[in-house]
């Protein structure tokens, strides 16, 4: 990650953590809305700034000028007089020609993998796989004498890249719908949905409602949430290798547990709703005031929640907030997953209070923002619903005070 300077430098919320952090948050906003940033910002003013007195462009003509814009190609019902605009607004920097740049060089990946060109999602499942693994081999490389830290590391290495990445493009090359194995409700909500039953093939659903139902409440009756969190989850995946140098950034004020139960649970109870929303909608099948509530309802938690709180805060404040915000404050996933590691699993974190030194190192590098060395200190097992096992706690410890494990 360059020199320890640069690093030292992002690490500790300075400038560069800043520049950093706005980065991210603008490569997700024009990931996530690229179309309305052209349409709003550049493509509307271009066309007003052309218009002659008395002229009038319909919605359809202003469509296509939009089309010849995007496809460098000339639809046969475009006036001659608006080609010069056209080619105006090729060369002006929009945000679509932006992403262009960064996703043009993949189309032959894409080709080879897909059998059709990159788009932005094939853009960002690459850049987003490249930096798990390769990040990922240097944590490994830096915990090389931790067992547990190697192998959890390796399992999401491959994960993200054989069933986040691979996998669904090369399902898509066999002419199937892209399928995303390492994900399934509440995370993916539409696979869960009556609709997926015609969308998806029958053992690809089954898939689906046996992950949700099945696997995820034996699983962490045996495991904890730590399975999926920092065994399997590509958001664990991705804040666990690339993020690792700010996981002691999270917040460890009680203030921050405080709402950090408020927002995560009311986040859990919005995906329950709209579950609950489109599947009556599906079933009444009748175009309505309800049917159009119903997608409004999906549109906005896509854009607050999908995008906006897991995408761009949960990912762009990295270098400001820590590694986890969305895990510890939105996923409804880690929600389910941390009622039942409280109430029903067998793992745990113990501590031995005798052998504590109170040196804080396993507080300060906690990604979940969990006071650990309060509990070591009084010698309390620790069984909070936000720890993902990661483990770290225990290899920083210099007293082998804390250990991990499953039992009565």
């Amino acid at each position: 990650m360059g020199s320890p300077e640069i690093t030292k430098g992002i690490r500790a919320r300075g400038i560069l953590a800043w520049l950093l952090a706005g980065l991210l948050v603008s490569f997700y906003i024009l990931l996530y809305w690229d179309q309305e940033l052209d349409q709003q910002i550049i493509y509307d003013l271009i066309i007003d700034s052309q218009i002659k007195d008395g002229d009038v462009i319909s919605p359809e003509q202003r469509q296509l000028i939009k089309q010849a814009a995007l496809t460098w190609q000339r639809p046969t019902e475009l006036l001659e007089e608006y080609l010069p605009l056209v080619k105006k607004i090729q060369h002006s920097i929009t945000a679509q020609s932006l992403l262009n740049y960064l996703i043009r060089p993949l189309d032959g990946l894409a080709q080879m993998l897909r059998g059709q060109k990159a788009d932005k999602w094939f853009l960002y499942g690459f850049l987003y796989t490249a930096l798990v693994v390769l990040m990922g081999a240097r944590f490994i490389r830096k915990w090389k004498y931790e067992k547990y830290q190697k192998m959890r590391t390796l399992s999401v290495m491959v994960v993200q890249l054989m069933l986040a990445f691979l996998l669904p493009n090369l399902m898509v090359a066999a002419g199937s719908k892209e399928f995303y194995f390492s994900y399934f409700w509440p995370l993916k909500i539409e696979y869960f949905l009556p609709s997926a039953l015609s969308e998806l093939p029958r053992s690809l659903f089954l898939w689906g409602l046996m992950m949700s139902f099945v696997a995820v409440p034996v699983l962490t009756y045996f495991f904890g949430k730590r399975w999926y969190c920092s065994w399997v989850c590509g958001c664990g995946a991705l804040a666990n290798t690339a993020g690792d140098d700010f996981r002691h950034l999270s917040n460890k004020s009680t203030l921050a547990w405080q709402i950090e139960k408020i927002t995560i649970y009311t986040i859990l109870a919005l995906a329950v709703a709209m579950t609950i929303v489109l599947f009556i909608n599906h079933y009444r099948g009748v175009r309505d005031g309800f049917s159009d509530f119903a997608f409004a309802v999906q549109k906005w938690y896509f854009f607050f929640i999908s995008a906006g709180f897991a995408g761009v805060i949960g990912t762009g404040f990295y270098p400001l907030a820590g590694t986890r915000v969305w895990c510890r404050f939105g996923c409804p996933q880690a929600a389910i997953l941390g009622i039942l590691q409280v109430f029903l699993s067998r793992f745990r974190i113990t501590t031995n209070g005798g052998q504590c030194i109170s040196c804080g190192n396993c507080s300060t590098y906690c990604e979940m923002g969990i006071d650990v060395r309060s509990y070591a200190m009084r010698g309390v097992d620790i069984k909070r619903a936000s720890c993902v096992g990661c483990g770290i706690c225990q290899a920083v410890c210099p007293r082998g005070v804390l250990r991990l494990e499953n039992r009565w």
